[in-house]
């Protein structure tokens, strides 16, 4: 009798492991396919009209979207540690291009740090320059990209200090920044880096953080 009730409580017991386990295969099944539809669909375009000029071909069939601080540690990481590979197997290949969006929420620097690039655009070195300023990057408003810092970043680029100050002094481009700022946003970018990776076809893959460049790859190479 006592071996009966055993097997029965046993037989129960691994009846409502299955139905645990099926359960829970269901429910993780339906939050991938979710996620796969949230990442897979783009209901606003991204809007890059007031970002960085393109790095790469214009034509290129993908494009990269990433939205920056330039006083942001995890953004200096994947410029020195994924951001190379990127341009050689995407960017320079003519697969890829790359345009960044400024998203500036760490400190009154990251504001003004962006709109140096763009005075810096002004004479065709925008690429340059923020490649200096990340760099160069030491912390968040401690000095580094403060006013001084930034227009000493012009004189080694070799920039007419003149125009870059009266580009700066007259806040040229603080709108252009906001509304990069509020496009990030709009993008549901909460932290920095996020890309947007947009195929031929216009869908979308979201890459939140300084991911390695397998990441990427693994998403990049399906869209060719």
């Amino acid at each position: 009798m006592n071996k009966r009730f055993a097997i029965t409580v046993a037989f129960a017991v691994m009846v409502v492991v299955v139905i645990i386990m099926g359960s829970t295969y269901y429910s993780t099944l339906m939050q991938m396919q979710e996620h796969r539809t949230s990442m897979m669909k783009q209901d606003t375009p991204v809007n890059l009209k007031n970002g960085s000029p393109i790095l790469g071909s214009p034509s290129a069939p993908i494009t990269i979207v990433e939205f920056g601080d330039y006083q942001c540690e995890m953004c200096y990481h994947w410029f020195h540690n994924t951001r190379a590979d990127i341009i050689d197997n995407y960017i320079e290949t003519g697969k890829a291009n790359l345009v960044f969006l400024d998203l500036p929420f760490l400190g009154r620097d990251s504001i003004t740090a962006a709109q140096a690039t763009y005075c810096a655009d002004d004479q065709g070195k925008y690429w340059d320059y923020h490649t200096v300023l990340y760099n160069f990057q030491e912390g968040v408003d401690n000095g580094w990209a403060n006013r001084d810092r930034l227009n000493s970043f012009a004189f080694n680029l070799d920039l007419n200090l003149d125009e870059f100050n009266s580009c700066m002094d007259s806040e040229k481009y603080a709108k252009r920044v906001k509304a990069n700022y509020d496009e990030a946003v709009g993008q549901g970018a909460q932290a920095t880096p996020t890309f947007i990776l947009i195929s031929p076809d216009g869908m979308t893959e979201k890459i939140s953080g300084a991911q390695p460049y397998s990441v990427f790859a693994k998403i990049l190479e399906p869209m060719l």
